[in-house]
């Protein structure tokens, strides 16, 4: 009986424990000086308990904010990424030294938070397309050569509801690659006449790799969510290089090819 009146006291005081919530973070802002929030991962929703505290996202992961005005409590902040949820109390700062500036975002010391609007994180796919150009190339027969310059397929991965398509190129020249922009479109495989000629342009979701410029090598991962288009059809990867150079290069991958993906 003792045993039992102890198992349920732990048990008590474990549901207590689990029910009390932390305290939001106090941070202090002042009007001359902008505070930004940074974001481990893309931040997907913000709202401000109060109209005496401006707010904006200027790229995708920050979240900048400053007060309208000197009122001693400002409310509280919420921040919503794609894996967790963060309350931050504001309070104004008697001057400019004692405002925080920068405030990052610790994963380990925010709420988990299944958002359904987002079905892969931004850092599972980060995961994902790492293990992916880790992998031998297996796709051998969908490549071209232009102007000394070879591009590849590597690799098509499924995972969930996303394609990760692995892609190399290669400069045989001795002359720097300068990528220009990379473009996917769903064309055509054969051009009957130019008014009959139809694109479709999908962009991925996730790059694994901000690469502009390259000497020899160059091997990127790009992540797109699932689509199907007709066998009729190809679904070609331009990749132009800047002025004055202005090398083109292009890679057209047939559904076929799309269908006999790998899971990763």
């Amino acid at each position: 009986m003792k045993k039992l009146t102890f198992m349920l006291s732990l048990l008590l005081l474990s549901v207590l424990a689990f029910g009390q919530k932390k305290d939001p973070q106090t941070i202090y802002i002042h009007q001359d000086i902008s505070t930004h929030f940074v974001s481990p991962e893309p931040i997907q929703y913000v709202d401000i308990s109060t109209d005496d505290v401006a707010g904006d996202i200027p790229v995708a992961n920050i979240l900048r904010v400053k007060p309208k005005n000197g009122k001693p409590a400002l409310g509280v902040v919420t921040i919503v990424g794609e894996r967790f949820m963060v309350q931050y109390k504001l309070s104004y700062a008697q001057t400019s030294g004692g405002a925080q500036s920068e405030v990052r975002i610790d994963p380990a010391q925010v709420d988990e938070f299944i958002n359904p609007a987002v079905a892969m994180s931004t850092e599972e796919m980060q995961r994902f397309a790492l293990a992916a150009v880790q992998g031998k190339p297996k796709v051998l027969h969908v490549s071209n050569r232009k102007q000394k310059v070879e591009i590849r397929l590597n690799n098509i991965y499924t995972v969930g509801d996303y394609f990760f398509m692995d892609v190399s190129m290669k400069n045989r020249t001795n002359i720097a690659y300068d990528i220009d922009q990379i473009r996917f479109l769903i064309e055509d495989k054969k051009v009957v006449k130019a008014t009959n000629f139809q694109q479709l342009e999908v962009e991925p979701v996730f790059t694994l790799y901000d690469t502009d410029h390259f000497k020899r090598k160059y091997r990127n991962v790009f992540v797109f969510r699932k689509f199907t288009f007709p066998d009729e059809k190809v679904l070609n990867m331009e990749v132009a290089e800047e002025q004055v150079s202005g090398r083109t290069i292009s890679l057209k991958v047939n559904y076929r090819d799309v269908l006999n993906a790998d899971t990763l």
